[in-house]
């Protein structure tokens, strides 16, 4: 397993992180254990979460996996680095207050709290903000975060899904007050989904953060869809079902996939493997189902892409463009 520094923070982490989405909805608990397990032994230390993963009536439901994982002990946690998000509603359905949701100061406080009980730990590596509370300031965000520091019940705070400009707005805010700022951002960001290179990467490497790609596959749409399609191994539906009904985005991902088959390439570990070649990129969010799958993620370190393919993947999925460029001269 190949290491790298999580942004400008010495914390160390796996170029691939284990997306642990998929963990109660459609993993039960047994199995999720195996994969934690499978990834820890490969050398796979970094754990992404979030406390509304479970969704519906069963948020919170995978950090207790999770929780229970930690239990068996054997080093689980130590050798762990573990991050988990805030922002959602955690409140059963007819029962949400006010202050139950995003990310003030009550609701930070509130949250961590409840992530650490339902983890079964006394920090949290990583605390990251799932989404831009437009609400609340940064100021009392980092008031609340620098106390949880000061209390070890967490070590560094990170984004998703934030803007370029949240980026900067968020770390100025932070120097201002002396404290460390954003370590990192996660976001959606792969082959076929490329708008983060115009301003969220840039304003990441600029302050020092860490980018953790989500939906490297892009909901399965860059996993080999269409062979499985005629093979008869996937029934395509959602949202690669809903954008292969686009005959141009049909057409483009067949091009892809007959790139690879060219080079004699698999879909999802190339696609896995070009977004540990671009600039910034700490390891993109592998969320498998199954053991399988995992192990398929895996494979992707030792993929190797020619300048041939890589200047084919460029034709095929343009990328946009730094900002100002994209838009203006």
């Amino acid at each position: 397993m190949e290491y790298t520094q999580l942004g400008r923070t010495g914390l160390k982490v796996s170029r691939l992180v284990l997306g642990t989405m998929n963990f109660g909805p459609q993993t039960d608990e047994a199995t999720s254990h195996a994969i934690m397990d499978a990834a820890l032994d490969a050398g796979l230390n970094f754990f992404d979460t979030a406390n509304v993963y479970g969704w519906g009536e069963n948020k919170g439901r995978t950090e207790s996996i999770i929780g229970s994982w930690f239990a068996k002990g054997d080093g689980r946690r130590d050798r762990t680095v573990l991050a988990t998000k805030v922002y959602a509603n955690m409140a059963a359905e007819g029962d949400a207050w006010p202050n139950h949701d995003k990310l003030s100061a009550v609701n930070i406080r509130r949250a961590v709290e409840a992530s650490l009980k339902r983890l079964g730990t006394e920090y949290i590596d990583v605390y990251q903000f799932h989404h831009i509370d437009r609400a609340t300031p940064f100021e009392e965000i980092w008031q609340a975060v620098d106390v949880l520091i000061q209390q070890g019940k967490i070590l560094y705070a990170g984004s998703s899904n934030f803007p370029g400009y949240k980026i900067a707005q968020a770390n100025e805010t932070a120097a201002r007050r002396g404290s460390v700022g954003l370590v990192s951002e996660q976001c959606l960001y792969n082959l076929s989904e490329r708008r983060a290179e115009m301003e969220v990467i840039p304003a990441a490497q600029e302050y020092g953060l860490g980018v953790i790609p989500w939906s490297p596959l892009h909901g399965g749409l860059l996993g080999g869809v269409l062979r499985k399609e005629a093979e008869g191994k996937r029934r395509t539906e959602g949202r690669a079902a809903a954008t292969l009904a686009d005959p141009a985005a049909r057409a483009k991902i067949q091009a892809y996939e007959d790139l690879l088959d060219k080079h004699g390439l698999e879909p999802g570990e190339t696609a896995l493997a070009w977004l540990l070649t671009r600039p910034g990129v700490t390891g993109p969010i592998v969320g498998p189902r199954t053991p399988e799958q995992l192990t398929s993620a895996l494979r992707a370190l030792e993929v190797e892409l020619s300048e041939e393919v890589l200047s084919g993947l460029d034709e095929i999925f343009p990328g946009p463009g730094p900002s100002p460029e994209a838009f203006a001269w």
